[in-house]
C-alpha cells in the first residue's frame, strides 16, 4: 500500500498557463532585483524550444536571434544534451567537488585541450560567468601581488558584487560602493569611440590610464573580444594583443572575457582571443558552456592558479556532473555538427543582407559584428550619429510580432543585438531579413 507521500510523488506538480496568473505570481514573488529587467511592454512568455526557435504560451512559433541570453549555443532542447543530462541526473544529481567524480574532470581536460598549445592549462568550475570574473580578478591579483585591474568603458563582466566593478556600462553598476582598484580605458568602439576609427589612438589612451590613474604596476587587465551588452563592439585588429603587451610591461595578467563571444559565436574559432594573436593568461567562459544548464569556467595557465595553493575556494554547484555532462554534450555537437563553420557562413549572409536593409533605411546609422555576433545600430542623423532609442524601441517591439526574438542593448539602447544559437541555418535567413524589413517599414509608416 502506498503512502500519502509516495502517492504525492506520483501526481505531477500543477504548472498555470494562464498569461495573467503568470504574471501575477512574478510580480507578487520576485524580488525587485530579478524582476527588473523585462525587454518588451508586454511579457512575454515561452512554453518550449526547439533548435533555433521557441514557442509562447499561445504556441506562436519564433526565431530565437537571441539564444535566451547566449545560454542556448547548440539549439533548444538539443538531443545529444538533453540525453546527457537525462543519464546523469538519473545516476548522480550531484557530487562536491570535495569528492571525485568522473564527468567534470573529463570536461576540464577537454576545455583545456581547447587552448592554446604549449601551455599547461587547469580549470575551475563556477555556478556563472559572473562568479568566474569574481575569480579571475581575485586570481590575478594574488599572483601578481598588485592590485590596479584596467577594464574597458562600455564593457560587461557582470553584475555580482565584484564583477560589475569591472563593469564600464553605468546600467549595471549599482549605486553602492564598489570594489577598488579598477580603473577604465576608453573602449575602440570604430563607430562611435571618443578617438573615432584606428587601434593605436585607444592604445595610446590605454598608455595614459596606465600613468595617470594606477600605480604604474597592474594585476591585469580584462577585455571582451566581442563587447557585447555594450552593442556588440568588436575589438579592431591589433587592439588586444598592443593592451596586453603594455599590460604585461606593467606586471598584469592578460584576462580575457569568453563568455558571450566563446564557443564559436563569432565563427572564426572556438575562442574569439584566437583571430587576435593572443594567449590569455586567464580566460572567462559561461552562457552557452552547458547550453542553458547553469554552469561557468575559469580556465587559467597553472602557474597562475597556483597562486592561490593554499585556501579552498568554492562554489557549491560548480562542476556538478550533470552541468558538466551538458558540457562535454556541448563540445561535442559543435565538433560533429561543424557549427563553427556554419556560424562563419550564415552569420556573414545574414550580416550582407542586414546592411542591404542599411541601404533602404537612413535610419540605420551601422551594421557591425561577426559570425552570429551582429548588431544594428539606430540614429537620428547618420552625420551626428544621434541616437535613435524611442525608435529603437518600436522596431523592436515590431521583430517580436514578425516572429523574432532579440534584444535592444548599448549605452543608449539604440542598438538592436542579434546572437543566436549556433544552429541557425541559411534557410533562416530569408525570414529574420523579411521580418526585420517590415519592422523598418512600420517605422517608416508610422512616421
Amino acid at each position: 500500500m502506498k503512502s500519502t507521500a509516495d502517492a504525492n510523488h506520483d501526481s505531477p506538480l500543477a504548472v498555470s498557463w494562464d498569461r495573467d496568473e503568470i504574471i501575477r505570481l512574478r510580480d507578487t514573488y520576485y524580488a525587485t532585483t530579478q524582476r527588473a529587467f523585462v525587454p518588451y511592454k508586454k511579457p512575454l512568455i515561452l512554453k518550449r524550444g526547439q533548435g533555433q526557435y521557441i514557442w509562447d504560451e499561445h504556441d506562436k512559433r519564433l526565431i530565437d536571434l537571441l539564444g535566451m541570453n547566449l545560454c542556448i549555443s547548440v539549439g533548444h532542447s538539443h538531443p545529444a544534451v538533453v540525453r546527457a543530462v537525462q543519464e546523469q541526473v538519473a545516476q548522480l544529481t550531484h557530487c562536491t567537488t570535495m569528492f571525485y567524480h568522473p564527468v567534470p574532470a573529463h570536461f576540464a581536460e577537454e576545455l583545456a585541450a581547447t587552448m592554446p598549445a604549449g601551455h599547461e592549462w587547469v580549470v575551475h568550475f563556477t555556478n556563472s560567468g559572473s562568479e568566474a570574473v569574481d575569480l579571475a580578478l581575485m586570481m590575478a591579483r594574488a599572483y601578481t601581488k598588485n592590485s590596479d585591474v584596467v577594464s574597458l568603458r562600455n564593457s560587461y563582466h557582470g553584475a555580482t558584487y565584484g564583477a560589475q566593478g569591472a563593469t564600464g556600462v553605468q546600467g549595471f553598476r549599482h549605486n553602492v560602493g564598489q570594489i577598488p582598484n579598477i580603473t577604465f580605458a576608453a573602449e575602440p568602439n570604430q563607430y562611435r569611440g571618443i578617438f573615432g576609427e584606428g587601434t593605436d589612438p585607444y592604445l595610446d589612451d590605454l598608455d595614459r590610464t596606465i600613468s595617470y590613474t594606477t600605480s604604474g604596476k597592474l594585476a591585469g587587465m580584462i577585455i571582451e573580444t566581442v563587447q557585447g551588452y555594450g552593442g556588440i563592439i568588436p575589438m579592431p585588429p591589433g587592439y588586444m594583443k598592443g593592451a596586453f603587451d603594455r599590460v604585461r610591461a606593467a606586471g598584469g595578467l592578460a584576462i580575457v572575457d569568453e563568455v558571450q563571444s566563446g564557443f564559436c559565436k563569432t565563427g572564426e574559432a572556438m575562442w574569439g582571443f584566437e583571430a587576435e594573436e593572443v594567449v590569455p593568461d586567464i580566460i572567462i567562459l559561461g552562457k552557452g558552456i552547458g547550453n542553458g544548464i547553469p554552469l561557468g569556467a575559469l580556465v587559467a595557465k597553472k602557474h597562475v592558479a597556483d597562486a592561490m595553493d593554499g585556501k579552498f575556494l568554492f562554489h557549491t554547484y560548480g562542476a556538478n556532473p550533470v552541468a558538466c555532462a551538458a558540457g562535454r554534450a556541448v563540445l561535442q555537437v559543435i565538433a560533429q555538427e561543424g557549427l563553427q563553420e556554419n556560424a562563419k557562413k550564415v552569420g556573414a549572409e545574414l550580416k550582407t543582407r542586414l546592411l542591404e536593409l542599411k541601404e533602404k533605411y537612413p535610419i540605420i546609422g551601422d551594421v557591425r559584428g561577426k559570425g552570429f555576433m551582429l548588431a544594428i545600430e539606430l540614429v537620428k542623423d547618420r552625420v551626428t550619429k544621434e541616437p535613435a532609442p524611442e525608435e529603437t524601441e518600436f522596431v523592436f517591439e515590431r521583430t517580436r510580432e514578425h516572429g523574432l526574438v532579440m534584444s535592444k542593448s548599448g549605452t543608449y539602447r539604440n542598438v538592436l543585438r542579434m546572437v543566436p544559437p549556433l544552429c541557425l541555418s541559411m534557410d533562416d535567413v530569408e525570414p529574420v531579413v523579411q521580418a526585420m524589413d517590415r519592422s523598418f517599414s512600420d517605422l517608416m509608416a508610422k512616421n
